[in-house]
């Protein structure tokens, strides 16, 4: 145990700290001296036996039983095994505004740090940290990364930075991990973009929406784009019979769609951070009965939502939402009553357990955060385009965007399960 605790330290120290040693992390070999070979059947009763040396020495080339290989390749990231593979050194810079993007600075960073782990190449990580986003940082950070010999790099900036890195267009290539193309105007053959599409998920949801169609919104950028989205996407044509009424923080905009036959009505809410209290809403409102509830609003907003939908009998004929609340505390913090009706679109839908376990063990979390998860997909990408290996995630790209599948769930119970749309 002594022994496995101080090869693990390194580890540890590095998932805490972002500061960049000239010392290289100490490497451990195995040596096979085990006169007998050892097929699958042997390396599965080392494993269960708890022989994990004895299983990796025999272990030195990638396996074609999965589960085993599964089981080397994180043991192999774990105790930072050194490798016979000396191809070229893989050296990635990440470009971090921490005002801006918070937490995200280090689980970035851990997720990139944690992919690379279960790879057999050497590798430099770098972080270089921005203030802010404006063209003067921008352009500093990115100077001196390509003096440093950096020429991938990721980027997880918010649309700002983004449209600031376009107009400097830098000669690296870089990989934003939190932004969709759709929300920049890029034609940049070396900037590549990972974000999640709100607008297609909104639009795939949309399809299971009837009038009236209620928005809830915070007053975010994200919040208010999605509200715009969604009701462009929902009333067609022309929005006609505009009106606005305001109630202090909160603006509720009615449209009424008259070009239809059957008349679609859309109702807006944003709402403030300080708004806990939904009854001018929803009470006695004859105008939101048997609609379809539209919440783009964090977890917390999101679970005060549906319990006053039930609370106040809007009798709601789903409730809809995007991958903000693709996450497990909808499950915790909801009661099965007020969400039972709910449907939201996923495209975290790659799942590898390697991946899975080796960012676990750093506190990292790719299973339900997105962020987390496209830069994962975009390591992969750069780690591919520098070694020619095969990706781990086959996920298509066009025109410069990770183009991810969409499913549509249920939070059920306990967990979360496939949504089967009703036929139009």
């Amino acid at each position: 145990m002594k022994k496995l605790l101080f090869l693990l330290t390194p580890c540890i120290i590095f998932a805490q700290s972002f500061m960049t040693s000239n010392i290289p992390i100490p490497k451990t070999y195995l040596q096979n001296l085990d006169p007998f070979t050892c097929n699958d059947r042997c390396m599965k009763e080392l494993l269960q036996n708890g022989q994990i040396f004895s299983f990796l020495a025999h272990a030195n080339k990638k396996l074609t039983d999965k589960e085993l290989n599964e089981a080397r390749t994180i043991n192999i990231a774990v105790l930072n095994l050194g490798s016979s593979n000396t191809g070229t050194k893989l050296k990635i810079a990440l470009l971090l505004p921490y005002n801006k993007i918070g937490k995200y600075a280090s689980t970035t960073t851990n997720a990139t740090f944690a992919y690379l782990m279960t790879k057999s190449n050497s590798f430099m990580l770098k972080s270089y940290k921005i203030n802010k986003e404006d063209i003067a940082n921008l352009q500093q950070a990115l100077t001196k990364i390509e003096t440093d010999g950096f020429t991938y790099v990721i980027a997880p900036l918010t649309t700002q930075g983004v449209n600031n890195v376009i107009e400097l267009n830098p000669q690296v290539n870089i990989y934003f991990p939190t932004i969709n193309k759709k929300d920049v105007n890029s034609f940049s053959s070396s900037l590549l973009f990972g974000g999640i599409d709100y607008k297609k998920q909104s639009q795939i949801l949309l399809r299971q929406a009837v009038s009236p169609l209620v928005i809830f919104s915070d007053k975010s950028q994200t919040g208010k784009k999605l509200a715009r989205y969604q009701e462009e996407e929902f009333l067609h044509p022309t929005i006609e019979n505009n009106e606005i009424m305001s109630y202090e923080n909160e603006v509720s905009v009615y449209y009424e769609d008259a070009s239809h036959t059957e008349k679609k009505k859309v109702l807006k809410y944003f709402l403030s951070k300080r708004t806990t209290n939904l009854e001018r809403y929803l009470k006695k409102n004859e105008d939101i009965v048997n609609g379809s509830f539209f919440v783009n609003t964090p977890i917390i907003k999101t679970g005060m939502i549906l319990s006053q939908l039930t609370l106040y009998d809007a009798n709601a004929t789903n409730i809809l939402s995007t991958q903000i609340n693709y996450d497990p505390l909808l499950l915790s913090m909801t009661q099965y009553n007020d969400r039972k009706n709910m449907v939201v679109a996923n495209s975290i839908t790659k799942e590898n357990n390697v991946l899975i376990e080796t960012n676990s063990l750093l506190g990292n979390d790719i299973v339900y955060d997105w962020i987390n998860y496209t830069t994962t997909i975009g390591i992969d990408y750069f780690y591919s385009q520098i070694t020619g290996e095969d990706r781990e995630y086959k996920i298509d790209i066009s025109e410069n965007q990770m183009q991810y599948d969409i499913e549509l769930l249920r939070p059920g119970i306990s967990k979360f399960f496939r949504y089967t749309p009703q036929k139009e």
